[in-house]
């Protein structure tokens, strides 16, 4: 249990959307776990589309002022009644439940117990804090929705993205062939991660460079989605990371497939099932950059530009009581 009544912490806090210039350090006050919950310092917290989103037009938060921020990788300082599975002292990573959970930009943060799990020893904090959000959105996508089996073939589109990169690996640890798109300079980073094929969409139509695919992961939507209709096979899976077309979903079920769009959530298993992939060495985070919690305005405007590879991640520096 935690007893800081009255004490405060760094955050990065908004108190009106726009662009990364509204993000403001301020002092908060210092959160303490209720039942069930874990209270976790903070070490690093990934940034991800939809914190830029989010800041910009509140979404699914439209309300002020806000924190940011659902990935966290920290040492758990305080557990609230009930709790079982960590103590104080544990190493733990996670996703805090989204979209409502929101607050990881900050010194500490409060979530519900189950929405972590055990850091894996060989990674450091600035890795664990770059995988939760990504990398549930791919596993929950790939092996929950799409249900995929060894030698299927998998689509992704934007695969040196944050959530692509991590989608790849996903994959090819599940056995299955993987074909990933993206810009020519990244052909060779997401052949070390284990891609069988790349394609170039700048210069080559995916329709014509490939076919007979069974699963799609589309964090694009709009015409790409529509257009990987035309590669998937009857029976195939299209799992859009945006609202999909109604024109879409229609022309998908004439064609025997199935498209779903799919929002990730918070998950104790899924966690632990990519903790054992990291531990395994089948899956790893690309971090592009890391900015310290008071750059985080820095961070954003980096993220906007959409030419990173894989992750950028917030670093938190401080004591852990």
């Amino acid at each position: 249990m935690s007893d800081d009544t009255g004490a405060t912490m760094r955050a990065i806090s908004q108190n009106t959307h726009g662009g990364p210039e509204v993000l403001q350090e301020v002092r908060a006050p210092r959160p303490a776990p209720g039942p069930s919950e874990i209270l976790v310092a903070v070490r690093a917290a990934g940034i991800n589309p939809t914190d830029w989103k989010h800041r910009s037009a509140g979404l699914f938060l439209n309300r002020l002022p806000l924190v940011l921020g659902w990935d966290v990788s920290g040492v758990v300082v305080a557990v609230g009644f009930g709790v079982t599975l960590f103590q104080p002292g544990d190493e733990v990573f996670g996703m805090l439940p989204y979209p409502h959970g929101v607050g990881s930009h900050a010194e500490y943060v409060v979530g519900p117990t189950r929405a972590f799990a055990r850091k894996p020893a060989g990674i450091d904090h600035v890795q664990a804090g770059a995988l939760p959000l990504a990398a549930l959105t791919a596993y929950q996508a790939l092996v929950d929705t799409a249900e995929i089996r060894a030698d299927q073939r998998v689509l992704v589109h934007a695969a040196a993205g944050g959530v692509g990169h991590l989608a790849v690996q996903i994959a090819k640890a599940h056995g299955a062939h993987v074909i990933g798109t993206a810009s020519a300079p990244k052909h060779e980073f997401l052949r070390e991660l284990g891609a069988d094929e790349v394609i170039d969409y700048r210069e080559v139509d995916f329709t014509e460079a490939t076919g007979d695919i069974d699963v799609v992961l589309d964090p694009l939507a709009g015409e790409v989605a529509a257009r990987s209709l035309e590669v998937l096979r009857p029976g195939g899976t299209l799992v859009s990371l945006l609202p999909l077309h109604g024109e879409v979903v229609e022309q998908a079920s004439q064609r025997g497939i199935r498209a779903t769009p799919m929002l990730v959530e918070a998950d104790h298993a899924g966690m632990n099932a990519i903790a054992e992939m990291v531990e395994k060495g089948a899956l790893r985070a690309h971090v592009e950059a890391t900015f310290p919690l008071a750059e985080a305005a820095g961070a954003h405007a980096l993220g906007e530009t959409g030419r990173t590879t894989g992750k950028i991640v917030l670093t938190v520096a401080g004591p852990e009581a």
